[in-house]
């Protein structure tokens, strides 16, 4: 389904839930990912809820603008808030991964009443230190200039081969190719500008407005991802109402690498703010 919001057209895919009054949960992928990341996990979800899963600018079948002011923080915000209000006037929970969970947080921090739950997977706030953020967008100019140059496949066999996706190792190659398969739909110009205008240094760092956040939240890592283990142990001391699952023998993308175990903690959350929404 294309959602027309104010300035591209982004595709969603929809899963209702068969109550008639259900709160929605959407769910953001990260970057090179699509709506096709949350196929496996949707299913498994609880069936009280109506699931959005959503395409971010320059993403899956969402629109790859040139211009690259759409990409950034104002204009992402705006494009969720378009989409959010297409399906409901109610509060609903928000959910994301690494990049989504970025867009997810920074939507969050702007409109927290809104929001009834947040799940962040593997997120960080941004960074704060002016020596890291140009470090890291120095870092983001070099991938850029690796997408421009190389072919996708050649581009994802390096993205691929950083520390952080070290634990996919032991992912069956089966599933690996399927996943592969669905990043390599994404377009340049999409994956270039979503790093030029919404990369970790360029984003507009978040630290100062995690005490806007009220709503339950959940923050989940996995164990052998300690740099995002140790982020989200920060981010558990300043988002108020929030609590961190770290998941065993997982890496950076749990809901991938661990999928039941993931679930298992996301539906006891939807469980708890289900349950808060009635009092």
């Amino acid at each position: 389904m294309i959602i027309q919001t104010s300035n591209v057209r982004i595709n969603v895919e929809y899963f209702p839930s068969s109550e008639k009054e259900s709160t929605f949960v959407f769910l953001l992928h990260g970057f090179t990912g699509s709506t096709n990341d949350w196929k496996e996990i949707i299913p498994l979800l609880s069936n009280n809820f109506s699931y959005v899963a959503i395409d971010l600018i320059g993403h899956g079948k969402s629109d790859a603008p040139n211009e690259l002011e759409h990409y950034k923080t104002p204009s992402m915000i705006a494009q969720l808030d378009d989409i959010f209000r297409h399906f409901t006037k109610e509060r609903f929970i928000l959910m994301g991964y690494s990049m989504g969970g970025r867009a997810a947080l920074s939507y969050a921090a702007q409109y927290p009443d809104k929001l009834s739950g947040l799940i962040l997977e593997s997120t960080s706030a941004g960074i704060v230190d002016e020596k890291l953020r140009n470090e890291r967008i120095l870092h983001d100019e070099q991938v850029i200039e690796i997408i421009e140059k190389k072919s996708l496949e050649e581009f994802f066999k390096f993205w691929m081969s950083q520390d952080l996706f070290s634990t996919l190792k032991s992912i069956p190659e089966e599933k690996l190719s399927k996943a592969k398969a669905a990043k390599l739909r994404n377009n340049k110009i999409g994956l270039i500008n979503s790093l030029g205008g919404f990369g970790t240094g360029v984003m507009l760092p978040l630290h100062d407005k995690l005490d806007y956040i009220k709503c339950k939240t959940l923050l989940i890592t996995g164990e052998m991802d300690s740099k995002f283990s140790n982020i989200n142990r920060e981010l558990r001391e300043k988002i108020i109402n929030s609590r961190h699952e770290i998941v065993k023998d997982s890496g950076h993308i749990v809901h991938f690498e661990k999928p039941e175990e993931f679930v298992k903690v996301v539906n006891g959350h939807l469980t708890g703010v289900k349950m808060v929404s009635f009092d």
